[in-house]
């Protein structure tokens, strides 16, 4: 990539005028820049309007240079980024899969100096411009294989980064660390001759079971959600370590941060009882994380059944996800759902429940919308039943 042609200052006000622009219109314009591909500018302007909530630094920093579109949507958010930055600390940290750099940005804040590790040449050249646009003079930019790179460097660092990448589309919904590169089972031992400390971040997609399987010395893994979506797991290895497996939770909210932390495959038993008058669904974080027992037993809640994760109390509590006040109840039969529900307006969740959310709309005509939020689910005596409830705010 030409980063000094893309730096004209022509080119750099076109690319802030367009924002928000529809590329594939533009595309059909003549280039006002021949000096340039056209492509490129366009990438530029798709790239920054996608970085707006995402990387809100990056998207007010003037001359910022932009990758492909793909590197910029897999990239780590500033929200995501910062809060990986509060897990390290020392002098120094290896980022073998640099990538876009926003993750490196905010170590860089936290420890002295930050390798960026990057095997695409484009990719690399563009983080070290972006690093000085950013006025960072701490992260080095080292161009090349990682695995090479820490041969070469042949010294010891506090912590190592690796974000592995999938080598394909693996179809299914679980898929292994040793798919993807670099094949971080395969290196671990070799990582240990290099740092004592390993953070990985993988796809939410990847079964913490299976993840747990295939490392060893794993100490803490964190579920990272933005808005009740999960956008990132983070498993914490220490060398030799060997105790118990500390499972965080964080979900960040445009109110509050949820947060909740227990011990993995701890010996703990749910209460199970039939629906009180508040209902507890808990934020996608915790359900990612399994956590269903503990949170229940930390909350004081009862379950309502073994395999529905939605929990019932008499007194309202604070809660880490969304609650409800339980306003009817009723069994999932012909004769009540025509009652209560049919030609409707209602909000539809189902745990653990026989029919999908689209059959029960279409089954008995209920519209998407409206203040009803309605549970359909199992209670512990196995029955299938609708929760009528209304939203509390806290």
């Amino acid at each position: 990539m030409n980063i000094a042609a893309l730096l004209n200052p022509q080119i750099q006000n076109y690319i802030l005028e367009k924002n928000n622009s529809d590329v594939s219109k533009l595309a059909f314009q003549n280039n006002p820049f021949p000096e340039i591909d056209f492509k490129i500018v366009l990438n530029q302007i798709e790239c920054r309007t996608k970085s707006k909530d995402k990387l809100p630094t990056w998207f007010t920093t003037k001359n910022i240079i932009y990758p492909s579109k793909i590197s910029v949507e897999q990239t780590s958010s500033e929200t995501t980024a910062k809060y990986k930055s509060e897990l390290i600390s020392g002098e120094n940290l290896i980022d073998l899969s640099g990538g876009f750099g926003v993750d490196d940005y905010y170590f860089s804040k936290k420890i002295n100096q930050v390798i960026h590790c990057e095997i695409n040449a484009d990719l690399s050249k563009i983080v070290a411009h972006n690093m000085e646009q950013l006025s960072v003079s701490n992260v080095i930019c080292i161009e090349g294989d990682s695995r090479e790179t820490l041969l070469n460097l042949n010294r010891k660092f506090d912590w190592i980064y690796v974000d592995p990448s999938r080598r394909n589309d693996l179809k299914g919904k679980v898929f292994m660390l040793k798919d993807c590169l670099p094949n971080v089972p395969d290196e671990q031992e070799f990582y240990y001759n290099f740092s004592d400390n390993i953070l990985i971040k993988t796809a939410p997609i990847l079964d913490i079971t299976s993840g747990i399987s295939e490392l060893k010395n794993v100490k803490t893994i964190h579920i990272v959600a933005v808005e009740n979506e999960v956008k990132e797991l983070l498993w914490e290895i220490e060398k030799h370590y060997n105790d118990a497996i500390s499972i965080k939770t964080i979900n960040f909210n445009k109110e509050k941060i949820d947060g909740f932390e227990f011990k993995f495959n701890s010996e703990a038993f749910s209460k199970y009882s039939l629906p009180k008058k508040y209902l507890y669904e808990p934020n996608s974080a915790i359900m990612k994380s399994g956590g269903f027992t503990e949170i229940g037993n930390y909350y004081s809640l009862d379950k309502l059944h073994q395999h529905s994760h939605l929990y019932t109390s008499d007194d309202l509590i604070e809660f880490p996800g969304r609650v409800f006040e339980i306003d009817k109840i009723i069994s999932y039969s012909k004769s009540d759902l025509k009652l209560y529900l049919e030609n409707t307006k209602a909000n539809i969740t189902t745990r653990n429940f026989v029919d999908t959310v689209e059959i029960i709309r279409k089954k008995w005509k209920i519209k998407d919308g409206g203040n009803n939020y309605c549970f359909f689910t199992t209670d512990k005596n196995d029955n299938k039943i609708v929760l009528i409830c209304t939203k509390i705010n806290l």
